[in-house]
C-alpha cells in the first residue's frame, strides 16, 4: 500500500483516459472524424518526405530540415491518436500504467525533437538570409545531418532521463484522467515519494534554461532576419527573402504558442507542501 496525505492508496496499475466523457452516440462520429484527420496526417507528411527524396531539386538544407519535421509529425501523430481511435472504436478507455509511460516518453521524444528542428530550420534561414555568401560553406550536407541527429539524440535523451526519474516515483494522482492521451504534465501532482523534490530541483530549472535558451536564440534570429529584410532596397528582394521564412516563422509561432514545458514539467514534479 501506498500513502499520500497520510492516507492509504491501492497502487495503481491501470488508468482511465476520459477523453470526451460519456456520449456513446458521438463515438462513431468521433471515430471517424479522427480517422480522417490521422489518415490526412500521415498522408501529407509522408508525401512531402517522398517529393523531398525524389525531387533533386529540393535537395537543399531547408527542404532536407521540411522532410525530417514531416517525419517527425507522422511519428507524433502516431503516438497519440492510434489509441485514441481505437478507444472510440471498442468504447475501452482504459491503458495499462507502463504502456502510458511509454506513450508518453515517445511524445516527450517527438516534441523534443520537433522542437530542435525548429530551432535548426531558424538558424537555416538566418544564415540564409544575413550571410548568403558564406550560406552554401556554413550549411553543408555535413552540417545538416550533424543538427538533425542532434534534435533526435537530444529528445532521446530527455526522455530516457525523465523515465529514470519516474522508476524512482510512485504514481499517486487519479486513476480516471480527462486527457486524450497520456500527458503526465497535464495531471496535477501525479507523483509522490522521497525522491521527487529532488527531481524537482534538477529538471525544473534544466527545462527553463534550455527552453528560454531556444526561445532567446529564435528570437535573436528572427529579429535579425527582419532587421536585414528591411535593408533590401528592392520590394520584391525583401518579399522574396520574406517569403522564404514566412511559414516556418508561422510554425515557431503556434509552438511556443502553444507548448508550454516549463508548466508541464513544474506539475509533473512538483512537491506537495507538508503538513
Amino acid at each position: 500500500m501506498e500513502k499520500r496525505g497520510g492516507r492509504n492508496q491501492t497502487p495503481i496499475v491501470e488508468l482511465i483516459l476520459l477523453g470526451f466523457g460519456n456520449g456513446p452516440e458521438l463515438q462513431p462520429l468521433l471515430f471517424l472524424l479522427f480517422l480522417m484527420i490521422y489518415i490526412v496526417a500521415v498522408a501529407a507528411n509522408l508525401l512531402i518526405v517522398v517529393l523531398v527524396v525524389a525531387d533533386v531539386r529540393l535537395h537543399t538544407p531547408m527542404y532536407y530540415f521540411v522532410a525530417n519535421l514531416s517525419t517527425v509529425e507522422i511519428c507524433y501523430v502516431s503516438t497519440t491518436l492510434p489509441r485514441l481511435i481505437g478507444s472510440l472504436a471498442t468504447g475501452d478507455r482504459t491503458i495499462s500504467l507502463q504502456n502510458c509511460f511509454v506513450q508518453f516518453d515517445f511524445y516527450i521524444i517527438f516534441a523534443n525533437a520537433e522542437s530542435g528542428l525548429l530551432t535548426a530550420m531558424c538558424i537555416d534561414r538566418y544564415l540564409a538570409i544575413c550571410h548568403p555568401l558564406r550560406y552554401p560553406a556554413l550549411m553543408n550536407g555535413r552540417v545538416c545531418c550533424h543538427m538533425v541527429a542532434s534534435a533526435w539524440i537530444f529528445g532521446i535523451s530527455y526522455a530516457i532521463m525523465l523515465q529514470i526519474f519516474f522508476l524512482q516515483l510512485t504514481y499517486c494522482g487519479p486513476k480516471e484522467i480527462d486527457l486524450l492521451f497520456c500527458d503526465f504534465g497535464s495531471v496535477n501532482r501525479p507523483f509522490c515519494g522521497a525522491f521527487t523534490k529532488t527531481m524537482h530541483q534538477l529538471t525544473f530549472p534544466f527545462s527553463i534554461i534550455l527552453n528560454v535558451g531556444v526561445f532567446l536564440l529564435t528570437l535573436t534570429s528572427y529579429i535579425c532576419i527582419i532587421v536585414n529584410i528591411l535593408r533590401i532596397s528592392s520590394s520584391t528582394g525583401r518579399q522574396k527573402a520574406f517569403s522564404t521564412c514566412s511559414s516556418h516563422l508561422i510554425v515557431v509561432s503556434v509552438f511556443y504558442g502553444t507548448v508550454q514545458k516549463q508548466e508541464a514539467l513544474r506539475e509533473i514534479f512538483e512537491v506537495e507542501d507538508e503538513d
